[in-house]
């Protein structure tokens, strides 16, 4: 699932954005969704945004260690997990626990970040092109390795949501799309609604 009309996630509109849709999806699948943030500063908004509106435990990273949110979360059907970094790897939950996975941006290195900068750095002075051999690449490769939290065997099924934008409007989101695993590509709530077996909530 992309969904049309997402603001540019480098906007200051954006996280509050993500946030609503984030609301949208977790009601059509009834919570068992699992939010992969690109920063801390999201998570955190996304946790005000989200806790009191939504009649599912909300568990935030941060806020227990890893393991006992990761039992929480498989034990308790219908619970959500927001996090970020190191969740995007490693993570096996499979059945019904986890039937949406909502990504909120491409998951390209920050700004700023001294080990990215070197390794871009090290890569045009090598005569290559640091975003095309560096940025993107690794990337793909994290975006794969988040959304293969999903489907982790034969049986699983769910919605991948994300929610940036660049998938339709830059030149490389085919790439990304590309890479991932091949599957129905949807941009509307009711499409989503339709899997879970959810029509009322979409037009509640």
């Amino acid at each position: 699932y992309v969904p049309k009309q997402m603001p540019d996630p480098r906007s200051d509109g954006f996280v509050e954005r993500a946030a609503e849709e984030i609301v949208t999806l977790l009601r059509l699948s009834e919570g068992r969704a699992l939010v992969l943030t690109s920063s801390y500063r999201a998570l955190e908004a996304y946790r005000d945004h989200i806790r009191g509106r939504v009649p599912f435990d909300v568990l935030v990273q941060g806020e227990a260690p890893r393991e006992r949110l990761l039992e929480r979360f498989r034990t308790d059907v219908g619970s959500v997990l927001l996090a970020t970094s190191t969740f995007w790897q490693g993570v096996d939950i499979p059945g019904e626990s986890l039937s949406l996975l909502v990504i909120d941006k491409l998951p390209f290195s920050a700004p700023g970040d001294p080990l990215h900068e070197a390794r871009c750095e090290a890569v045009e002075r090598l005569g290559g092109d640091w975003f095309r051999d560096y940025a993107l690449p690794t990337a793909m490769l994290q975006l794969r390795q988040g959304f293969g939290r999903l489907i982790r065997g034969h049986a699983d099924r769910g919605v991948v949501a994300i929610l940036d934008p660049r998938l339709r409007t830059r030149p490389y989101g085919r790439a990304f799309l590309a890479a991932l695993p091949r599957c129905p590509i949807v941009e509307e709530p009711a499409a989503v609604a339709e899997f879970f077996g959810n029509v009322v909530a979409v037009s509640a």
